[in-house]
C-alpha cells in the first residue's frame, strides 16, 4: 500500500527555559510549533512561516534562530530560550523592563521576537552601538513603531548593566 506511511513520531529530549522535558514529537515538527502547541509557550509568535519576520524568534544555545525554520528534532540535548525564560521570580528582566518603560511594544505582536534577538546581542555585546543594535534587529519587523522606541528600548538595557 502505497502512501500509507505514518508519520514518524520520536522522543525528544530538550531544556525550555531552563528545565529539561521529554515530548514525543513528528520528525516534521517545527520547533514553533512545538513551543505553542505542546509546551504552551505562546509568546513565540507565527508570523510569515517563512523565517522573514522575526515574530518566532528564540534562542537556541544562545543564538537567536526563527523557530518558524527549525525542526524541534534538531533541538535535541540543546537549550532552548523564549521570552517567558527571561523572567527571574517573577520579575522582567532589564531588557523587558526597557522596552515596557521606554514604549519599546506597541502592539506586542513582534516584541517577544525583538526582545530574544536583543537578548543575543546583549549577552555577545552588552554595550552595542545604534548600528550595532540595528544589525541585530535586520531579521525582526515591526509595523508600528517605526524601531526608534525598540532601538532606544535595547540601549537602556546596555545602559542599565553598567
Amino acid at each position: 500500500m502505497h502512501g500509507s506511511a505514518r508519520p514518524r513520531k520520536r522522543l525528544l529530549r530538550v531544556e525550555i527555559n531552563g528545565r529539561w522535558r521529554e515530548d514525543a514529537v513528528l520528525d516534521g515538527a517545527l520547533l514553533v510549533d512545538y513551543l505553542r502547541e505542546t509546551v504552551r509557550l505562546t509568546s513565540v509568535k507565527t508570523g510569515c512561516d517563512g523565517g522573514e519576520c522575526g515574530a518566532c524568534t528564540v534562542l537556541l544555545d544562545g543564538v537567536a534562530v526563527s523557530a518558524c525554520l527549525t525542526l524541534a528534532v534538531r533541538c535535541e540535548g540543546r537549550s532552548v530560550e523564549t521570552v517567558e525564560g527571561l523572567l527571574k521570580q517573577g520579575r522582567p528582566s532589564r531588557l523587558q523592563q526597557a522596552f515596557h518603560e521606554r514604549l519599546g511594544a506597541q502592539c506586542g505582536f513582534c516584541t517577544p521576537g525583538m526582545i530574544m534577538a536583543s537578548e543575543a546581542l546583549l549577552r555577545r555585546n552588552p554595550h552595542p552601538s545604534d548600528d550595532e543594535i540595528r544589525a541585530a534587529l535586520a531579521g525582526n519587523l515591526c509595523r508600528c513603531t517605526g524601531y526608534v522606541k525598540i532601538i532606544e528600548s535595547v540601549k537602556a538595557a546596555s545602559e542599565a548593566s553598567s
